[in-house]
């Protein structure tokens, strides 16, 4: 017997077709962004996730924070490192995963895409309310800790959801927006 979507279920949908469109999108515009300095959205969205906290993080908490594979962002922090961008530093917590941290000219080339970035995002939300932009925010921070939820959603495990998401973004470099600062 089919399943019939209620009418929430029909709004989830075209929510979620909605936010796979303006993911692309946003990829592509934090790739523009980001190109002038000779990175990409995903380099981008890392050393984000390390610029804003006001510690080092280890590449495991890293990925958590960004919601990518642990492997995407090894990746990704190595690349980050050969271009002096980041770099390792010793972890007293734990000897086998070091913290990584923005180097003076991450910091910099950070910040320069930053000012770029607050100029874009003012001019794309011009209109929008701030009560708008906070229901979205609140909705899909809903949304994404119910598929995070450790009992899973519909009959779908939440650590399979987890994982078919990780598999899709290993091997890549572009990953899922998420970081606050990354369009």
């Amino acid at each position: 017997m089919a399943v019939e979507r209620t009418s929430e279920g029909e709004i989830a949908s075209d929510v979620i077709l909605s936010i796979f469109r303006t993911n692309g999108a946003l990829l592509a515009a934090g790739d523009v962004l980001a190109a002038e300095f000779g990175l990409t959205s995903a380099r981008w969205q890392v050393m984000g996730a390390i610029a804003l906290p006001d510690h080092a993080l280890t590449v495991p908490q890293i990925a958590r924070r960004i919601g990518l594979a642990r492997q995407s962002v090894h990746s990704t922090v190595s690349r980050l490192m050969a271009d002096g961008l980041v770099e390792l530093i010793a972890n007293a917590d734990h000897r086998r995963s070091q913290l990584v941290r923005l180097t003076d000219r991450g910091r910099a080339t950070f910040r320069a895409i930053d000012d770029r970035q607050a100029a874009w995002v003012n001019q794309l939300v011009a209109g929008l309310s701030g009560r708008d932009l906070e229901t979205a925010e609140r909705i899909l921070n809903e949304l994404s800790a119910r598929l995070g939820d450790s009992r899973g959603v519909g009959g779908l495990p939440a650590t399979d959801v987890l994982n078919v998401a990780q598999a899709m973004d290993r091997g890549t470099e572009r990953g899922r927006a998420g970081s606050p600062r990354c369009p």
